[in-house]
């Protein structure tokens, strides 16, 4: 037996995006944003506000990364999704973020966290969603394997859950994509 929720804004998994700009005076602004994805192989799309201090610097800038948040910093990527950075000048020396300049976009990597895209502004479409260009992914070695690979549990990405409002860790592999449904066949 299945139970009815109605319409609900649930979707599995959500990742716990960090987009990372500068603010005018060239100190850091970062925000928790549930909302984002994939656009396409190679862009991003975030559904952010326009009174949000980070799509103004966006605009701005032509530039963002997005840091995925991971089981050691929930609590700092909690703390920058809850406080604005229109109100709270030093939400980045709270949250313990320390921002490096990014090689490829005018845009600050977070040092804390080790997987990033770093990405170029491309526009807002017709629903308002910011659509940005891949240029690098960025990816600290602590989180690689051997073979300097991506190890997912070393990383240990959050997602959120939006029926509780939980962050929980991605769990351990279960298959093999572009394989396993082979045996179906």
């Amino acid at each position: 037996m299945r139970t009815d929720f109605g319409v609900k804004s649930w979707f599995y998994p959500l990742p716990v995006l960090i987009i990372g700009t500068w603010n005018p005076d060239g100190t850091t602004d970062a925000m928790n944003a549930a909302w984002g994805g994939l656009y396409d192989a190679d862009k991003v799309v975030l559904c952010l506000s326009e009174g949000h201090r980070t799509t103004r610097n966006i605009r701005t800038n032509g530039a963002f990364t997005v840091s995925f948040a991971d089981a050691e910093h929930v609590t700092a990527a909690d703390y920058v999704g809850l406080v604005s950075g229109n109100s709270e000048p030093h939400k980045m020396e709270k949250a313990h973020f320390h921002p490096i300049k990014s090689a490829h976009v005018n845009a600050p990597l977070i040092q804390e966290l080790p997987v990033a895209l770093e990405c170029r502004f491309l526009k807002v479409n017709e629903d308002g969603n910011i659509i940005g260009q891949i240029v690098n992914v960025s990816v600290d070695e602590r989180v690689l394997d051997s073979d300097g690979k991506l190890d997912m549990e070393k990383f240990r990405p959050i997602a959120f859950e939006p029926a509780n409002n939980g962050y929980h860790v991605l769990g351990g592999r279960v298959g093999n994509a572009f394989r396993d449904g082979s045996k179906c066949k």
